[in-house]
């Protein structure tokens, strides 16, 4: 009896194999920028603040910048690491 999988092509079998390594990469980033984006926004509207000569609390800027940080790192830990 043949084998099912050499009937696949062998692009077409090289993504199913990566998909199956890193399930729901597509969405996870989509996530990962969305919240970075976020993040980035939130920092250029206080710095805008900041600038006007309002006063924003240091606590505010910390949690702004620690989200652009995280949400930076999920970003790059979730990168494609091909072994070419």
């Amino acid at each position: 009896m043949p084998d099912p999988a050499s009937n696949l092509d062998p692009d077409l079998r090289a993504r199913l194999l990566q998909e199956a390594r890193t399930p729901w990469r597509g969405l996870r980033r989509a996530l990962w920028v969305a919240l970075f984006a976020s993040a980035g926004v939130g920092g250029a509207t206080m710095a805008l603040r900041v600038s006007s000569g309002e006063l924003v609390p240091l606590s505010d800027l910390g949690i702004q910048f620690l989200a652009l940080v995280v949400s930076g790192s999920l970003l790059w830990f979730d990168r494609n690491r091909s072994e070419n």
